[in-house]
């Protein structure tokens, strides 16, 4: 189990510092202070390696996420401090922020993402329609807007909406028409 972990933790270090293009079987060895062997007995492949390192800290971050989520007092608060919440993700991890650039290997600029991210999405996104079940008939919309207004936001990250405040506010503007319930 510790190799396990010092291997991922280097795939990690590798990715965050370098891209996904730098994550090979034998860099990730001598990050981890392992051989070459045992990575490939623990995991496989390299493609298994990069997913479960993101997977692991995803949901690491994730469950970072979901607390700042508790706090939210509306559907549209839920929706903005989502975005917020995930930008701030991105910029402080850099492994996370690694998935920014589009290069080979990079697993967000894969065919077929958006699907992917879907269901992650409107598990993040179900609680807002539980608050609110009047929301139910339109989540999918919500999770649709959502993610890819979320994606938009980390993706091209300037200076216009620069403060977690400043993106609430420009969120909030655009959100709250969009969600509100009509009579």
């Amino acid at each position: 189990m510790r190799s396990r972990k010092k291997i991922l933790d280097a795939t990690l270090g590798l990715i965050g510092s370098a891209g996904f293009e730098s994550v090979n079987i034998a860099a990730v060895a001598a990050a981890a202070g392992v051989t070459r062997q045992t990575v490939y007995s623990i995991f496989g492949t390299r493609e298994d390696l990069v997913s479960q390192a993101i997977a692991g800290l995803l949901v690491d971050v994730l469950g970072d996420i979901r607390a700042r989520l508790e706090a939210a007092d509306s559907p549209v608060a839920y929706v903005v401090e989502l975005v917020v919440a995930g930008r701030a993700a991105i910029r402080d991890v850099p492994a996370l922020g690694a998935l920014l650039r589009a290069e080979r290997g990079n697993p967000l600029f894969d065919p077929g993402m958006i699907a992917r991210a879907k269901p992650i999405a409107h598990e993040l996104l179900s609680p807002i329609a539980e608050r609110e079940p009047e929301l139910q008939p339109r989540l999918d919309d919500i999770v649709e807007i959502a993610l890819r207004l979320g994606l938009s936001v980390v993706i091209f990250d300037d200076d216009a909406v620069h403060t977690d405040d400043d993106l609430r506010r420009f969120l909030t503007r655009w959100l709250q028409p969009a969600m509100t319930l009509e009579s």
